[in-house]
């Protein structure tokens, strides 16, 4: 798979030295790292995140089976109905590679981990949340939007300490017809089990984001990066 070069953000490009956090957002099945672009010059505009530097990655594009084949922006390939009975793990891993990259290369521009934030929203939320409980170095959080965790069976193996005490910001909504909100919550079950700090929020919407999700991801990110 290729993947092609992230967007960036930031209200200190012609001054980088400023910035000490990143926000690493990661779109959904189909879309791009544009997709999230308005809401990250939404957060921008709030003086709270002028030290952070927003970091959206495009999806390569793949053959998805659940779709028939079309090939389209995926982090890893679909191949059936809810519930889950098979997953693409081979391609899970092959993107939470590419996102370790980009974690570490936050690190190289003299960015502490913990101060690096992964966001994600459907498969994008999948490939955040699986990425960050296995990460080696303490992150700041992760927020996970109408999503799920991925490879179950394999978290209690797999997961690191140095994030057993990250913030996780789960958001979903009572229409979803995409990823069914039973799904979502057996993921944070999961989570809760396996003593995560879970912030749980649920919405009156479909598979989408809304205005009073926006406003608590702003308030949050701005509690754990202030």
């Amino acid at each position: 798979m290729t993947y092609q070069q992230p967007l960036e953000l930031s209200l200190h490009t012609s001054n980088p030295s400023k910035i000490n956090a990143s926000i690493i957002w990661l779109h959904g099945l189909g879309a791009d790292g544009y997709d999230f672009e308005p809401i990250a010059q939404r957060l921008l505009g709030n003086p709270a995140f002028n030290h952070v530097r927003f970091i959206l990655p495009h999806a390569p594009d793949m053959a998805v089976t659940r779709n028939n084949g079309y090939i389209m922006p995926a982090w890893y390939d679909i191949y059936g109905n809810i519930p889950v009975v098979q997953e693409d793990e081979s391609g899970i891993k092959t993107s939470e590679e590419y996102i370790n990259s980009l974690i570490n290369n936050e690190i190289n521009r003299d960015v502490n981990s913990n101060r690096i934030f992964l966001a994600g929203f459907s498969q994008g939320g999948a490939i955040a949340l699986h990425t960050a409980l296995r990460y080696p170095q303490r992150l700041a959080g992760v927020l996970a939007l109408s999503t799920y965790v991925p490879l179950h069976s394999l978290l209690s193996k797999e997961a690191h300490l140095a994030n057993m005490k990250m913030p996780i910001f789960m958001a979903h909504g009572t229409f979803d017809d995409i990823i069914p909100l039973s799904m979502a919550e057996k993921s944070r079950n999961l989570l809760q089990s396996c003593q995560y700090s879970v912030s749980w929020h649920q919405y009156n919407m479909a598979h989408s984001l809304c205005e009073q999700e926006i406003i608590d991801i702003e308030s949050f990110l701005a509690q754990v990066l202030s």
